[in-house]
């Protein structure tokens, strides 16, 4: 049982809010495990009864909303500080990509949750055009109206997310698997994806091999 917190001034709900937030995504990242991050666990972590925390969240999944909402923000800032000082946009989308596997594998049992197992009433504002996923979007943007990229830019947003996104996820799934070094498979495949992207917008999908060679060679 925890010990009796005194009433909290008026005005600083905000702070208690903050500590059962922080509270959750420590439990998270102690245990690795969405059961752990009980209402009653969480109380006794931040030294309040379990009534106090409904002041703020209805319930567990509210609770579990907000931390999404919470790593979703964190990531937007990695991805924004990664590219801040990029020479160009294709640059800047290349460090976006590997700001956002190197932040899934600082935080993994917090991607678990926001990207493989997020509560099911959990639905952003506009998850499109805002967040991580906007300014990913921004810099697709930025990279079609140089021309390295053609084509619609959420769809190519879209390919490049499932790319990080299919990364992110088997390096935290399988982490005995006897990857290459990581830093260099992260950088490596988001390289890849991009010059893909921007090589397959020109090239037809139904051209014979040889010819695909013989438009690959033309680049060396």
């Amino acid at each position: 049982m925890p010990e009796p917190r005194k009433r909290a001034p008026r005005g600083q709900g905000a702070a208690l809010r903050g500590e059962v937030l922080r509270a959750a995504m420590d439990l998270l990242r102690e245990t690795g495990s969405e059961e752990s991050v009980s209402l009653r666990a969480v109380a006794g972590r931040v030294g309040v009864s379990v009534p106090s925390i409904y002041l703020h969240f209805a319930d567990k999944q509210a609770l579990l909303g907000a931390v999404c909402e919470e790593v979703f923000g964190a990531l937007h800032i990695a991805l924004k500080e990664a590219s801040s000082d990029a020479a160009d946009p294709f640059e800047a989308l290349r460090r976006q990509g590997v700001a956002y596997v190197r932040f899934a594998l600082a935080n993994p049992e917090h991607y678990r949750i926001v990207m493989m197992g997020a509560p099911s009433d959990y639905q952003p504002v506009d998850e499109i055009a805002s967040g991580a996923f906007g300014h990913l979007l921004a810099s697709v943007t930025s990279c079609v109206g140089v021309g390295v990229l053609e084509g619609d830019p959420v769809q190519l947003g879209m390919q490049l997310w499932a790319t990080a996104h299919g990364l992110a996820s088997l390096l935290i799934a399988k982490p005995r698997f006897p990857w290459p070094p990581v830093d260099e498979l992260v950088d490596s495949t988001m390289c890849a994806a991009g010059i893909g992207l921007a090589v397959q917008s020109r090239l037809p999908r139904d051209l014979p091999v040889d010819e695909v060679v013989t438009q690959l060679e033309a680049l060396r």
